[in-house]
Parts: C-alpha cells; structure tokens; sequence
C-alpha cells in the first residue's frame, strides 16, 4: 500500500507541475495536420520520458550527498509556494511547422521545465528506482495526450493545485529532516516539532497559497 500511495503522489504532483509544459505542448503541435500532430506528441512523449527518467536518478544520486538534500528540500519548498503565489504568465513558444520542430520544442521545454517535477519524484521516492519509473512513464504520456484537458481542469478544480503544493511542501519537509547533516541541525534545535515538520510546511503553503488567492479575487 506504501508504493500504490507513493506511486498516486508521484502522479499528482506530476499533473499539478506539468501545466505548462502541457500548454507548450499543445501550442508546439497545434499547426501541424492530426496525423502529424499525433506522431510528434508521442514521439516527444517516448523522449520526455527517457530525457526525464535520466535528470531524475541524476538527482537521487546527488541527494545522497549531505546538505544537497536540504537544498533540493528548500527549493522544492520555493516551488511549491511559487505553484500558489506566482501570477498568471503569457507563454510565448515557437509553434512548430514540421514534426521535427515540434518534437524538439516539446523536448526542449521539459528540459527547461522538469527541474520541479524531477526535484519532487527523487524525493516522494526516496531512491525507489521502480517507483520513478513507473510514475514517469504513466504521468508524461498522460500529459502530452491530455495537454489541454489538464490546463482547463488546473484552472476549474484549483483545490488540486492546493493538494499538489502541500505534497510538495511535505516532501521537502521530510528532505529536510532526511538530510544525513541538515536533519540532525534541525533536530537539535527543533528537539519537540522536528517530527511534525513535513506537515506545517504542507499547512503553511496552502494558508499562505489560500491568503493570497483570497486577496487577488478581492481586488
């Protein structure tokens, strides 16, 4: 049961990350005929795959070494306040006119987009290379396939934002504490929370996140 709700993190996570590359995706692909279209989405979806598998065991090895797991756990904490807090952005992207085109700029983009989304999966999986795996391969090809089904469900159903930063900000709480170095800082001077501390991570993201969407729709 521990791997099948790992397994389910990874995905969510992936999804509420992937927004953008989903919207790159269907903007790279969108001049090309269906039948080409479809041969370059799933074509950049095979390299995606590959190109992500390899950044992510990349970085499970670095987190091996101590404080690069406290940093990666920090920064994975900065990601997960700015998925709440960061205003809506104009995605400008060079639409392809040939599916060569477009498979490069659906690579290029998950090259350039991947860092949360391969700092999250390394952490949720604790070194589980299986895990990984599996999660990588089920989630990219659902995102390429359901590129602008997912934008329109992120923008109707923002609890799964919500849901998807407090997975973040947890994970990068347990970083923290797993930290060979780091963790027993943290320890030391936290003697009575430092257990707890995944979970008010997770709660302050999301009041912070509720705050601040709360005073945008009030303007």
């Amino acid at each position: 049961m521990d791997s099948v709700w790992l397994l389910a993190e990874i995905l969510m996570v992936n999804l509420v990350l992937s927004g953008d590359n989903a919207m790159v995706i269907a903007l790279a692909s969108k001049n090309l005929p269906e039948k080409h279209r479809k041969t370059a989405v799933w074509w950049g979806a095979a390299g995606a795959v590959i190109l992500r598998c390899v950044l992510t065991f990349a970085a499970v090895l670095l987190l091996q070494i101590p404080y690069i797991q406290a940093g990666g756990g920090l920064l994975l904490l900065w990601i997960s306040f700015k998925l709440l807090l960061e205003e809506e952005e104009d995605l400008r992207v060079d639409e392809g006119g040939t599916i060569w085109r477009a498979i490069r700029t659906i690579l290029l983009a998950d090259f350039i987009m991947s860092l949360d989304n391969v700092l999250a999966i390394a952490g949720l999986a604790k070194g589980n290379l299986s895990l990984i795996v599996i999660g990588i391969a089920l989630s990219i090809p659902i995102v390429v396939w359901g590129s602008g089904l997912i934008v329109n469900w992120l923008q109707r159903f923002p609890v799964l934002v919500f849901i998807g930063a407090y997975i973040l900000a947890f994970t990068s709480g347990e970083m923290l504490l797993q930290d060979a170095k780091f963790g027993a800082i943290i320890s030391f001077l936290l003697p009575t929370i430092h257990t707890i501390l995944p979970i008010i991570l997770g709660v302050a993201v999301v009041i912070t996140g509720g705050i601040k969407q709360r005073s945008r729709s009030a303007k």
